[in-house]
């Protein structure tokens, strides 16, 4: 059995998914416009139980800035003599629904941001890998290289620090030398 599946039927299924997702959008859309409720890209995604993201995709913004077009340009039915359109239960409805959206709408950025984060991550790490070992292993070559050129200075500083002491041994012999001569030169004058 395939354990990645078929990729003919998930793709069907997803077409399937996705046309029905833009239909429910499309009838809430109606709905919303039908009900003289304020057409907005949010209220039909709440309505339809769809993403927010896709009431702004191809085909179906177009719908809602139409809808909103046509709601803008008819004048709001008058209220009549004794009735409000606006209650203080409404507007607490309203308020609810908007905290609760927003609520929604942040988990989901949440979410997306640590998909998106974890993704590039991995595609980082799978890009990177073979450059980062070779990187690691000319580092370390040259390291080893720095480290015998280290040594090698070191033992040449020492045999050069032994000769130097020899020949101030012999520079003050000589000059201890010369001081007697130029006394034993000065004497016999």
């Amino acid at each position: 059995m395939n354990r990645q599946g078929n990729p003919a039927v998930l793709a069907q299924a997803r077409r399937r998914d996705s046309l029905d997702k833009r239909q429910r959008a499309l009838t809430a859309l109606t709905a919303l416009e039908r009900d003289g409720t304020k057409i907005t890209h949010a209220a039909v995604a709440r309505t339809a139980r769809v993403s927010t993201w896709l009431t702004y995709t191809d085909g179906i913004r177009e719908h809602i800035q139409a809808a909103r077009h046509r709601q803008a340009s008819t004048p709001p039915p008058a209220p009549t003599q004794g009735t409000s359109t606006i209650t203080p239960a409404g507007l607490r409805a309203e308020l609810h629904l908007a905290r609760q959206e927003i609520k929604d709408l942040r988990q989901e950025r949440d979410r997306l941001r640590d998909a998106l984060r974890h993704q590039l991550g991995q595609q980082l790490d799978t890009l990177h890998a073979p450059d980062l070992t070779t990187r690691i292993e000319e580092l370390t070559h040259h390291n080893h290289q720095l480290a015998d050129q280290l040594q090698h200075a070191t033992e040449e500083n020492a045999v050069l620090r032994g000769h130097t002491a020899s020949l101030e041994e012999d520079l003050a012999a000589a000059r201890t030398g010369l001081r007697r001569m130029m006394r034993a030169e000065n004497t016999t004058r």
